[in-house]
């Protein structure tokens, strides 16, 4: 496993991957590994040959609210779980690297940002398109994965991915891996204290209730949502950013679903951490 820090070093080993043939696979992270990043390492790893890993704390998708700084790193084990994997190349570039300076250009995808996660971080997901847009072009992999949890994140990426004509690179969608006991995994459940983890448990319980809600005939996605708001509300460590129902493909509320596929977002804060789940409804 190569450990690369430069653009130029990372386009290099892609090309002569490329010169042997091989299917290159992206898996984009900001580090602080937990199995839900080797989830998609291990899904890259059946669906390429030459699987490169990003390892970068993107410093454009964080608020004025949001501490850089606070985010959590720890390269020294992160490429110990990759090599496990294991994965072919490891990028790990400098910000500066990423983003010369005076850096003028970004992306900002109309419509999928504004609701949901977006209405409570501005310019968070103008700062994912614009480094995601940039691995693409600086790595120009076969086919990137992207873990469910993040569900806006995705929509968001698909849509860069076919407006700026990189539709060509396949994304894959790798379901949400989650703790023993539901919870999805996220590099901030290290935030959590022992009563928050625990009532963290409330949104996967409320998700799974809806789902099985939607299973049993329920139509009418308003009221489910109120019926999931409610149940997270009763957590007393629980305080509510959004509940939402929405169109999977276009993020736009929705009232009834009568066929095809919704999802259903939360954001909840515990404490100083803001945890994301989502889970898929279908109508059959």
């Amino acid at each position: 496993m190569e450990l690369l820090g430069t653009v130029r070093e990372i386009r290099q080993a892609v090309k002569a991957a490329r010169l042997a043939g091989k299917r290159v696979g992206l898996v984009p992270t900001m580090g602080y590994l937990h199995d839900g990043h080797l989830s998609l390492m291990r899904e890259a790893r059946q669906a390429s040959d030459f699987v490169v890993v990003s390892i970068f704390v993107n410093p454009t998708q964080f608020g004025p609210n949001e501490d850089l700084s606070r985010y959590p790193r720890d390269l020294d084990r992160d490429l110990a779980l990759c090599a496990a994997v294991p994965v072919d190349a490891v990028f790990h570039p400098e910000v500066g690297d990423v983003y010369p300076q005076p850096f003028l250009t970004s992306v900002r995808v109309a419509k999928l940002t504004e609701g949901l996660c977006g209405a409570s971080r501005p310019g968070h997901f103008e700062g994912v398109a614009t480094v995601v847009a940039k691995l693409f072009n600086i790595v120009r992999p076969d086919v990137a994965f992207f873990g469910q949890k993040d569900a806006q994140q995705l929509a968001v990426i698909r849509r860069m991915a076919l407006d700026l004509n990189l539709d060509d690179i396949a994304i894959r969608a790798v379901p949400t891996a989650r703790e023993a006991d539901g919870l999805a995994m996220s590099s901030r459940n290290v935030y959590l204290s022992p009563p928050e983890r625990q009532a963290a448990l409330v949104l996967s319980r409320a998700l799974k209730a809806a789902g099985e809600q939607v299973a049993g005939g329920i139509r009418d996605m308003a009221a489910l949502a109120d019926s999931v708001r409610a149940q997270i509300a009763a957590e007393p460590l629980a305080d509510i950013d959004y509940v939402s129902i929405v169109d999977y493909d276009t993020l736009q509320p929705l009232e009834r679903l009568e066929h095809g596929r919704a999802l259903a977002a939360v954001a909840v804060r515990f404490g100083k951490t803001r945890l994301i789940d989502n889970c898929i409804l279908e109508a059959q």
